[in-house]
C-alpha cells in the first residue's frame, strides 16, 4: 500500500508542438510514458521544463494558434511559501487555496508569461517553485544534482519526520533571528528609523487591536454557516414541521396516539410497560427536539447583518497579514503581543536599542538548540546514507561506483549551519567528484534515481533513464523506480517494457496523420496496456518467433 500522496495531479498541454490539446490525471505511484519512436512523447519534458525555467522558442508554438500553454496543478507542501524567497508568489495566493497551479506561456514570437494560480508571476518564481516540486532528469538534473541544498534537502528526508520537524523548527527560529536582527538594526539606524520603528509597532497594536487566538477559524466556520442559511432553514424548518407541526399531526403526536392506545392495557399485560415507558420516553424527546429545532430558526433571524459583519472582520485580519507581511493569523498575533511588549518598555523608560540587542541574543539562543539537532543528525546518518545509495547504484548496474558524503559548516541559515556535498568515483582509482560533473544523459540520470530511492523526493521525472541499457539492467531500473515510487512519485518517458510493465498508470503518445500531423496522449486502460506492452517487446511476430524457437 502506497504512503505518499499524489504531488503533480494534473498537467494540461494545448498547442505544444504537435500536441493539440492534452490533460494527464496522474496516478500517485509510477507513471509510464511510451509510444513509436518520433511519436512525440519528449514533447511532455518540453511541457515540464518550461515549469521549470527553459527558454521560451517560438518553435514550441503548434500550428493551431499563436501561443503554447503549459499548466501544472500540484499539491502545495505546508510551509513552503512562507520560506525565504517565495513571498513574491505568497502575495498571489488566493484565500483557503490549498494547492498550487503554475502555468508558462509561449509566443510564436518567442516571449513567455508566466503564472501562479493565473495571475502573471515572474518566470524565475514560478520555476522556483516548480524546482521544489519537481525533479527532471536531462539538462535539469545536472543543475539540480549540483545544487547543494537540494542535496541537503534529501539527506534530511533520509534522516526521518523527526529531522523535517527540526528543519521547520530552525526555519521559524531563523526568521524570529531575522526580524529581530532588522529591528535592532533599524534602531541604531538613528531617530528617523527609530520614529517609523515606532510608528510600525503602534500599527501593528492598532490594527490587530480585540483580535483573539480563535478568530478566523471560527469566523470562516460562521461565515460558512450563514452562507448556508437558506438551506439550514429549509432542513430545520421541515423537520421541525414533520415532528411536531402547528397544525396537524405530527411524529410526536403520533407517537402520543400509540402511547394512549398501550396505557389502559398495561395494567392487563405487564409486559407491556417497556413498550408504553418507550413511548413516553420517546414523545417527550420528540417534542424537546422540536423545540430546539425551533430555537436554532429563531437564530437564524438573529442577526440578519452578521454576514457582513464577518466579512468585514475577515477583511481586516488579512488587510493587516498583508500590511505586516505575516504568513499566517498565529504569527499576526504573536508580533503584534512581541510589538506591545516592545512598546510597554519603551514606556518604562527601557533603552530600545538595548532592548533590541537583548532580543536578538534571545533570538540567537532559540536557533541554537534545533541547528545542533540538525548538525547531529546529518552526521549520524551520513555514512549508512552512503552505503545505501553505492548499493542502489551497485543493483541498477554502475557497480564500480563508490559514494560519499561530505559534511562542512556554513553560516547559519534557515535550513541548520552546515553544507552537504554528494561525491562519486566512477572507477576505482579515480578521485571523488562531485555527483552531477561525473555523469550525463542516462547514467546522470541513473544515479539521480539511485539517490532518489534512498533519500525520496516530490515528484521526478525521468527522461533518459534508460538510455543505453537493457536486458538484466533495464529489469533492475524497473525494480528501482516501482520501489520509489512508493515514496515518491514517478512520471518516466521510456521505451522499456521492463520499465512500463511496472507503471500504476500508463499513458501511450501516438502520431495521427492528417493535416497538420498531431500527437495524442492518453491512458490505457488493462488490455491496451496489453497490447502496448507487446507492441514494445517487438509485436506478435517477435513473440511468435520466441516461442517458436
Amino acid at each position: 500500500m502506497r504512503t505518499i500522496g499524489r504531488v503533480l495531479r494534473r498537467l494540461r498541454i494545448e498547442n505544444l508542438v504537435l500536441i493539440r490539446e492534452a490533460e494527464l490525471e496522474l496516478a500517485p505511484g509510477l507513471n509510464a510514458i511510451t509510444g513509436e519512436t518520433g511519436a512525440g512523447k519528449t514533447i511532455l519534458a518540453h511541457a515540464i521544463g518550461l515549469l521549470l525555467g527553459s527558454r521560451g522558442d517560438p518553435a514550441l508554438v503548434g500550428p493551431d494558434g499563436d501561443e503554447a500553454y503549459v499548466e501544472a496543478e500540484l499539491d502545495l507542501p505546508e510551509g513552503l511559501l512562507d520560506e525565504e524567497g517565495f513571498e513574491p508568489l505568497a502575495e498571489l495566493r488566493p484565500e483557503a487555496e490549498e494547492g498550487l497551479v503554475l502555468a508558462r506561456r509561449v509566443f510564436s514570437d518567442g516571449r513567455t508569461r508566466a503564472y501562479a494560480w493565473g495571475r502573471a508571476a515572474a518566470r524565475d518564481d514560478v520555476a522556483a517553485a516548480a524546482e521544489r516540486l519537481l525533479a527532471m532528469s536531462g539538462q535539469f538534473e545536472q543543475r539540480r544534482l549540483a545544487r547543494a541544498s537540494y542535496q541537503l534537502d534529501v539527506l534530511d528526508a533520509f534522516c526521518g519526520e523527526e529531522q523535517l520537524r527540526c528543519r521547520a523548527e530552525t526555519r521559524r527560529a531563523w526568521r524570529e533571528l531575522q526580524a529581530a536582527r532588522r529591528r535592532h538594526q533599524e534602531l541604531r539606524g538613528g531617530a528617523e528609523a527609530a520614529e517609523a520603528r515606532l510608528a510600525e509597532l503602534r500599527a501593528l497594536v492598532e490594527d490587530t487591536l480585540g483580535m483573539e487566538a480563535e478568530d478566523e477559524d471560527s469566523l470562516r466556520a460562521e461565515r460558512e454557516r450563514l452562507r448556508h442559511v437558506t438551506e439550514l432553514a429549509a432542513g430545520a424548518g421541515a423537520a421541525g414541521e414533520a415532528l411536531a407541526p402547528d397544525d396537524g399531526e405530527g411524529a410526536a403526536s403520533l407517537v402520543a396516539v400509540a402511547e394512549r392506545a398501550i396505557s389502559p392495557l398495561e395494567s392487563l399485560a405487564p409486559e407491556l410497560r417497556r413498550a408504553g415507558d418507550e413511548l413516553r420516553d420517546v414523545e417527550l424527546r420528540l417534542r424537546e427536539t422540536a423545540t430546539e429545532l425551533r430555537s436554532f430558526l429563531a437564530s437564524l433571524d438573529a442577526e440578519p447583518d452578521r454576514l457582513e459583519q464577518i466579512e468585514a472582520e475577515l477583511d481586516r485580519i488579512a488587510e493587516a497579514k498583508r500590511r505586516f507581511r505575516c504568513s499566517s493569523y498565529d504569527e499576526l498575533l504573536a508580533r503584534a503581543a512581541e510589538a506591545q511588549a516592545e512598546l510597554d518598555a519603551l514606556e518604562d523608560g527601557a533603552d530600545p536599542v538595548a532592548a533590541a540587542a537583548q532580543a536578538v541574543e534571545a533570538a540567537e539562543r532559540r536557533v541554537e538548540e534545533p541547528t545542533a539537532a540538525l548538525r547531529e543528525a546529518r552526521q549520524t546518518a551520513a555514512e549508512p546514507f552512503s552505503t545505501a545509495v553505492a548499493a542502489e547504484l551497485e543493483g541498477i548496474g554502475l557497480g564500480a561506483g563508490e559514494f560519499r558524503v561530505d559534511l562542512a559548516e556554513r553560516e547559519l541559515s534557515a535550513a541548520g549551519a552546515d553544507t552537504v556535498a554528494f561525491l562519486i568515483r566512477p572507477n576505482a582509482g579515480m578521485p571523488f567528484a562531485p555527483v552531477a560533473e561525473t555523469a550525463s544523459g542516462g547514467e546522470l540520470s541513473r544515479i539521480a534515481l539511485a539517490i532518489a530511492a534512498v533519500g525520496g523526493g516530490e515528484t521526478i521525472v525521468f527522461d533518459e533513464i534508460d538510455a543505453g541499457i537493457g536486458g538484466q539492467t533495464a529489469h533492475a531500473v524497473g525494480e528501482t523506480l516501482e520501489r520509489l515510487a512508493t515514496r515518491a512519485q514517478v512520471l518516466t518517458i521510456t521505451h522499456l517494457p521492463q520499465i512500463a510493465s511496472r507503471a500504476d498508470r500508463h499513458f501511450r503518445v501516438e502520431k495521427l496523420p492528417g493535416d497538420p500531423t498531431h500527437t495524442r496522449i492518453e491512458p490505457l486502460v488493462e488490455a491496451e496496456r496489453r497490447e502496448e506492452i507487446q507492441r514494445m517487446l517487438g509485436g506478435r511476430e517477435f513473440l511468435t518467433a520466441v516461442q517458436r524457437d
